[in-house]
């Protein structure tokens, strides 16, 4: 028989730094969670990803206790600012360019976030990661 789910739960937890203080101890604390197992199990999934990317991820949990997680590639914000070289994107974005980045660099996002993207091929998510990058104040060259 399968187990029946009791919820879901969406988290943005640094890669490799998982542990049980705020926002992932009371986030599956008041749903009855072992933090500990959920942290061991977290840091070892993402031991191989740089440490401290935000990591989005989704833990559906069941009535007995038990959990499952998916762990989604890094928001394409992060990797269109750290592509750019920037801290942070521009504060008025469409006035105001905060970077630039190749369409080299556009591709390699677009492979990386492919899985997580609503798109059918390549040049499609190039596109999406383009426009992430544009409403961020950063220019797309090449």
């Amino acid at each position: 028989m399968a187990k029946k789910v009791a919820g879901k739960l969406k988290l943005q937890v640094p890669a490799g730094k998982a542990n049980p203080s705020p926002p992932v101890g009371p986030a599956l604390g008041q749903r009855g969670l072992n933090i500990m197992e959920f942290c061991k199990a977290f840091n070892a999934k993402t031991q191989e990803m740089e440490a401290g990317q935000p990591c989005p991820t989704l833990i559906t949990y069941y009535t007995d206790k038990s959990f499952t997680m998916e762990i989604k590639t890094p928001p394409a914000s992060f990797l269109i600012k750290k592509a750019a070289g920037l801290a942070s994107a521009s504060k008025t974005p469409g006035k105001e360019t905060a970077g630039s980045v190749t369409t080299a660099q556009v591709r390699a996002i677009a492979e990386a976030k492919m899985k997580d993207l609503s798109a059918n091929d390549i040049d499609a998510a190039m596109l999406i990661i383009a426009g992430s990058a544009r409403s961020m104040g950063i220019e797309v060259k090449g």
